[in-house]
């Protein structure tokens, strides 16, 4: 087994236990915060029952940011929705037989990387153009969607333009989830690409991408706006039983 490919092979090894511990922990922390007042932003669901809807609208719609910036809307659920669309395909590097789903995403998920990189540079301008995002930014962000952007690029080119062996892709896959580490092309642009996932798993629990479990979390989102119907008590103040 060559160097090259038992050193990919650890860095996924590691970058995935970053990336599973790393949210395990913050998740848990999202989850021990204490919420002490209703905060719930309006408007808001009435009840229990409707907290579950308002917050699917939330991750599939991106209701709120519609409401407030339709142009950062559009390139943002431009980008997520084609993340989806490439993720779905990438599953059949980790799958065999592979599922009939993923086959029938095959086609809409190669061209998916096109919006998806269109929605982060839209996001990215939006950094420059926009004078009060211009003067929050900090330069993780910019990082952060430079990083985003290779990845995708780097991709994209292998797709349309410089092909890799990604039948030997998928075998070394199936073999890291199987703990049989198998040979790695050595294509200098798969090794970028790879590359910049593992890095982008790393930082991934430490960086501002926290906002998609996060937004489970968010009292203004998860709680009902029914404070005269019904006490709020955190559970950290609630009275002790005798």
């Amino acid at each position: 087994m060559s160097a090259l490919s038992l050193f990919y092979a650890a860095l996924f090894y590691f970058a995935t236990a970053v990336l599973v511990i790393g949210l395990g922990i913050k998740i848990r922390q999202y989850s021990r915060v204490p919420a002490p007042l209703k905060i719930a932003l309006t408007p808001a669901p009435i009840t229990p029952a409707g907290v579950p809807w308002r917050l699917a609208r939330e991750v599939v719609f991106f209701e709120s940011l519609f409401r407030a910036s339709k142009w950062t809307w559009l390139f943002g659920w431009m980008f997520h929705a084609a993340l989806v669309a490439v993720l779905l395909r990438h599953l059949r590097y980790f799958q065999e037989p592979v599922w009939s789903v993923v086959s029938l995403s095959q086609s809409l998920g190669a061209y998916a990387g096109f919006a998806m990189v269109v929605g982060l540079a839209g996001l990215w301008a939006r950094r420059f153009i926009v004078d009060r995002v211009r003067y929050i930014s900090t330069p993780s962000d910019h990082l952060m969607l430079a990083l985003l952007i290779a990845i995708g690029l780097s991709g994209l080119t292998m797709r349309f333009v410089l092909h890799t062996d990604i039948i030997a892709v998928k075998v070394f896959m199936l073999g890291l989830m199987r703990l049989s580490v198998q040979p790695l092309p050595a294509d200098p642009l798969l090794l970028l690409h790879l590359s910049l996932v593992a890095l982008l798993m790393i930082i991934f629990p430490i960086s501002k991408l926290l906002h998609a479990p996060g937004l489970f979390f968010s009292p203004t989102r998860n709680m009902s706006d029914n404070p005269r119907e019904s006490r709020h008590i955190a559970s950290w103040a609630a009275p002790l039983e005798k």
